[in-house]
Formats: C-alpha cells, structure tokens, sequence
C-alpha cells in the first residue's frame, strides 16, 4: 500500500465548496477517497462533488450544513453514514471570522460567533464522529488551524485566540482517542488566497508586510495545504498525533535582518 493511498476511506470536509476545503477534498479524491463536501448553501456543494465526480465516478457526494446548527452537523453525520456507511476520516476546515480590528471594538455576539464556530462546533463534529472511530480503533481528524494562533494580529485578534484554542482541543483529544487509535492533528496555514482571507491580501499593506520576511516571498495557494491533509489522512502519518502542521512558506521563522 502507498504510504498516500487513501482507497475506500470516507472523508467529510466542511467548508468544502471552495478554497482550502474544496481543495483538499479534490486532493483526498485523486488518492482514493470518497468524499462528502459539506458547506451552508447546498447548490454550492453540489457543484463541487459534481465537479470532482466527473474526474472521479461516485467519489463526491453533497451535504450541506450550517456550522452554528448542531442539528444540521448531527444530520451531515448521520446521513454520511448512510451513504458510505462509516466516516474514516473529518477534517474540520470550516470557520467564521465576522470581524476585522482591534479587539476593544469587536461585540460579544461577533466574539461568540468566532468561537461558536471555529472552536465549538468542531468539538460537536469530533464528539459525533468519535465514538465509532474509536470502536474500529482506527480514524484520523483534522483541524485547520492557522499560523494566527501562534502569532498576534491588530486586526484579527479574536480569529487569532480561536485558532489557539484549536491547537489545544487536538492536543487534549489526541491524549483521550490515542489509546484507540484515532489521531487528532493541526494544520495551521500562513495566509492562503482564498475567499476567505480575502479582506487580507487583497490589501496592499497587509500583503506588502505578510510577505516582506517570508523566505518564499508568496502567500499560500489552495491546493498547497491540501497535500498536508492529504498526508495526516493517509498511512503516512500513522505515528503522528496532537501536532501541527505549519505550512506558511516560512513565515513563522522568523527572518530578520
């Protein structure tokens, strides 16, 4: 068995229509998998899993889910299992971030929203999906995090203590599901051209400073996060658990003069 090879695992991504997600389940499908693309509004779902099935016969289905309903999460759960059976592996890529500032003017529902979201509602999704991984004794989840939760910012600060908490609720599960054989990791991206982070490299300044001291000059593309997904899925990474994966072009190094 290649050590990427992830023939008949099942995969849910949420927030898969587009960027990192889409990405990733396009990358998870070339090696194999099967795929549930998993976003609010289900026309956008379907179009990537038709996308990725005329490449790929069957491999993608659609199930839409708002991340701030633990109703609809319970049924993208549920429903996957009825399509595929079981769920081999979850990678928690979805995430909100309605405000950009300083943190003394950011609201509490704005606040509350960061960490329904980017932090609770993974929580909900692992809680689901657990349980049987563990009784197989064999799954792999993935959080994507970000470089935010290693750093400071002046304009996503909030953003910023929810991808730090990420990285602890990987490394408090890895410590629980180890035993069993289920793994819980981080991805944490620099700044990737996506929708998304739009609001921050379509801005000159912040573009100029974001690349100024990274050793490869560029901000992230899409599919140059998938691969590590791609790798924490696959038997490759069976010996790893409660790390992160930086993949930032070398920004967090820390270059100076």
């Amino acid at each position: 068995m290649s050590l990427f090879d992830l023939t008949g695992k099942v995969v849910v991504i949420t927030g898969s229509s587009r960027g990192i997600g889409r990405a990733t389940a396009e990358a998870m499908a070339d090696q194999g998998a099967k795929v549930v693309i998993s976003s609010r509004k289900q026309d956008a779902c379907d179009a990537v899993a038709e996308a990725i099935n005329a490449k790929h016969p069957g491999a993608a289905t659609a199930i839409a889910a708002s991340l701030s309903s633990k109703e609809a999460l319970q049924h993208l759960v549920d429903e996957t299992r009825v399509r595929f059976g079981r769920i081999d592996v979850l990678v928690c890529n979805a995430a909100s971030n309605p405000y950009y500032g300083p943190m003394a003017g950011i609201s509490d529902e704005q606040f509350r929203k960061i960490f329904d979201n980017n932090v609770l509602a993974n929580h909900w999704l692992i809680s689901m999906v657990a349980p049987d991984m563990r009784a197989r004794k064999d799954g792999s989840i993935i959080i994507i995090s970000s470089i935010g939760g290693l750093t400071s910012s002046v304009t996503i600060g909030a953003y910023n203590v929810s991808k730090a908490a990420d990285f602890q609720l990987a490394r408090n599960l890895a410590a629980e599901f180890g035993p069993d054989n289920v793994r819980v990791n981080c991805i944490a991206p620099g700044l990737v051209r996506t929708d998304f982070a739009r609001a921050l490299w379509e801005n000159p300044d912040t573009l100029k400073a974001v690349t100024k001291n990274a050793p490869l000059g560029r901000i992230g593309e899409p599919h140059e996060i998938a691969g590590a997904a791609v790798f924490l899925a696959a038997p490759a990474s069976a010996f790893m658990t409660g790390q992160a994966i930086i993949v930032d072009g070398g920004v967090t190094t820390g270059v100076g003069l």
